[in-house]
């Protein structure tokens, strides 16, 4: 079940329903804090961020998170990083989704997310979409390179 929230805190993320819970700018220490609801079969582009890590905290499901060289599957209560400068992405497993934070520090990936999101309209699942088009994939990496991100292979199968 995704989180519940006022509506303008829920973004529609690409397949993804995100809410912000910390933003980078509430504390002297940039953290954020995003809630995230995904389901079966989401899984962004291998990427790498330039400046933050990426730690993610499984609430409810699974991810498949590969790091690196390193493939694990994390469920309720496990934590797992994407370094800094480390090809990292995750496909959610669970055939009910899954319900997870995102916990970065610096704001480089929060600003991304806000970029390329739009408001969610009610607090679930954006409409299937599919993966996206061509020009799409080209506009959400460029959008994700000015922010210190970089798509550097595809999404898990």
């Amino acid at each position: 079940m995704p989180p519940a929230a006022a509506s303008t805190d829920q973004l529609w993320f690409v397949n993804t329903l995100v809410t912000f819970r910390v933003r980078h700018d509430e504390g002297d220490d940039g953290f954020s804090v995003m809630e995230s609801f995904g389901a079966q079969g989401v899984s962004p582009p291998l990427h790498l961020h330039q400046a933050e890590d990426e730690l993610f905290h499984v609430l409810e499901g699974e991810l498949r998170v590969r790091a690196g060289d390193t493939e694990v599957t994390v469920g309720a209560g496990e934590t797992i990083l994407g370094p800094k400068g480390v090809p990292h992405t995750y496909r959610v497993e669970s055939p009910a989704g899954a319900h997870w934070l995102t916990i970065t520090r610096g704001g480089d990936f929060e600003r991304f997310v806000h970029a390329v999101s739009r408001p969610a309209e009610r607090p679930e699942l954006p409409p299937g979409q599919g993966p996206p088009a061509p020009e799409q994939a080209d506009a959400l990496a460029a959008a994700a390179r000015e922010h210190g991100i970089e798509f550097v292979g595809p999404p898990l199968a």
